[in-house]
């Protein structure tokens, strides 16, 4: 039969021991000081060795104390992974890392299907545009933008990107109206990463004489589809991320023509993490919105 000392003094002491402080260790566990030292006192008289040693407001492990700190943190470790193990898996947040504008303007008009359908799920989304190699724990998937290729992990292809103008329907109304690839000289043109997008695209329309070295330019292609929304020009728009906009007349796509981008809108995540229910349910779900974009696709 194991003898093991009250499991609140344990927390209480290893906080305590960390910190060197009953304040910060009240602080960190949520709790009063009197309630912390009460439960070091309690555990001292258990153990029947003194853990602290206390000379007016500071404070100093003992020589005990300073050996048991380090064996007890170990297994609380181990104690709460176990436990985070065997909990339910719907319990456990989701964390999710998504580029901002695909945050904004895709996916997050959309989460709302997918908390009807996995209520008990709780997701977390980390926006960010940082390279992130999957080599924590930190996320369990990613959406990033590429070729499709991340050295150790699986890759869904969520929607393969086109280019093409997008506007207001004010500004596309005129004056002057906007009707031919031509009337182009006319407007502001917006432009995002990378740049060199509307130059491809006037070459594809077979357009002279456009100079598209002129308008605003931002750093993420979320802003170039709330200017152009704004009237303020015409964005080389990303169509998956305007979909929404176009469906809803807050932009207009003046002409058919558009260009392939390079790069494709990717799920990430290591194998492993299919094993969680909450993964795979937000994988499946992602995809099948996926598929009124494109068709999906496996590699890696």
């Amino acid at each position: 039969m194991r003898r093991l000392p009250p499991l609140g003094a344990l927390r209480a002491f290893e906080a305590a021991a960390k910190h060197l402080s009953f304040t910060r260790a009240a602080a960190e566990l949520c709790v009063t000081q009197a309630a912390i030292s009460h439960q070091i006192r309690q555990l001292e008289d258990w153990l029947g060795v003194p853990l602290f040693e206390r000379r007016g407001h500071a404070l100093k492990l003992t020589t005990k104390g300073e050996a048991y700190l380090p064996e007890l943190a170990g297994a609380l470790d181990r104690i709460a992974a176990a436990t985070l193990r065997v909990m339910e898996p719907d319990r456990r947040p989701l964390h999710i890392t998504v580029l901002p504008s695909f945050a904004s303007r895709w996916l997050v008009p959309r989460l709302e299907g997918f908390r009807a359908l996995h209520p008990d799920i709780d997701v977390r989304v980390d926006s960010s545009a940082d390279v992130w190699a999957f080599a924590s724990e930190r996320f369990d998937l990613g959406i990033r933008s590429g070729l499709g290729k991340w050295t150790g992990l699986k890759a869904d292809l969520i929607a393969h990107e086109t280019l093409s103008p997008v506007c207001s329907p004010t500004l596309a109304d005129g004056p002057p109206p906007i009707r031919v690839p031509a009337d182009l000289r006319h407007a502001r043109l917006l432009h995002d990463t990378p740049r060199q997008g509307w130059r491809r695209w006037c070459e594809a329309a077979a357009i002279e004489g456009l100079d598209v070295s002129t308008g605003a330019s931002f750093n993420d292609a979320s802003l170039s589809l709330q200017a152009a929304a704004d009237g303020q020009g015409v964005a080389l728009g990303r169509l998956v991320l305007a979909a929404d906009d176009l469906r809803k007349g807050r932009l207009v796509q003046p002409f058919d023509i558009a260009i392939p981008n390079d790069y494709s809108y990717w799920l990430v995540y290591p194998a492993a993490a299919l094993d969680r229910p909450g993964v795979a349910a937000f994988r499946t779900w992602l995809l099948s919105e996926a598929k009124r974009l494109n068709k999906p696709a496996s590699i890696g």
